[in-house]
């Protein structure tokens, strides 16, 4: 198949992929669609599908200048946050790029591009990206994560509040877990961790915050 970069695939195939100009914002269900859609693995097939090889070059590096702009530097945390979670499911591949993808998003949080976004929507795959990443800074991140989530729902159209104070519960039931474990729990089958007896009661309990539907 055509290696990505040779197809000279551009920021915005990703961008009009996962952020489609359809109406989704124009109502609270069809909101709650758009991330139901996203979140639970129902974009799977279409990723596999037309996105493999992009999300390969990504993860290989070759598309690093995409982060030179506020826009292509969504595409690329989309690329190495949300896409290999599609295109390597239930492997430790799947988490293979979240530091990279974490650190990008922190910082556009800093150098101005994560404000540059138009939608809050957009944001919201930023701080994702953030949350996902497991590392000593983890619990700190998440703290910070609360207060931009809150900022987001200030921002947010008012039809589409619950979806983002939603946004908000996640960011704190994911600190509350970060707090109490120091990673998430759920990966350690995939990634070959033993699990502490308290870390089984949790997975076997079964609510994680990423199964959560709007």
């Amino acid at each position: 198949m055509e290696d990505a970069t040779s197809r000279n695939m551009k920021p915005a195939e990703v961008l009009d992929f996962w952020f489609p100009d359809d109406g989704h914002h124009l109502t609270t269900e069809a909101h709650k669609q758009f991330w139901i859609w996203r979140m639970q693995g129902h974009a799977d097939e279409a990723i596999c599908e037309n996105f493999a090889e992009l999300t390969k070059a990504a993860a290989k590096g070759q598309l690093d200048d995409w982060a030179d702009t506020p826009n292509g530097r969504l595409a690329l945390i989309i690329a190495l946050d949300q896409f290999p979670r599609s295109l390597w499911r239930d492997s430790p591949a799947a988490y293979g790029q979240d530091i990279k993808s974490a650190s990008l998003a922190l910082e556009g949080l800093e150098n101005g591009d994560y404000d540059a976004l138009d939608h809050v929507w957009e944001k919201q795959f930023c701080l994702i990206a953030i949350s996902h990443c497991e590392g000593p800074d983890h619990l700190q991140r998440m703290d910070r994560l609360v207060e931009e989530a809150k900022k987001l729902l200030m921002l947010a159209p008012e039809h589409l509040s619950p979806v983002y104070q939603m946004g908000i519960d996640q960011n704190e039931r994911v600190r509350e877990i970060i707090s109490r474990y120091g990673r998430h729990p759920h990966r350690n089958n995939i990634l070959g961790r033993l699990s502490t007896r308290a870390e089984e009661t949790y997975i076997n309990h079964g609510k994680f915050p990423h199964q959560r539907s709007p």
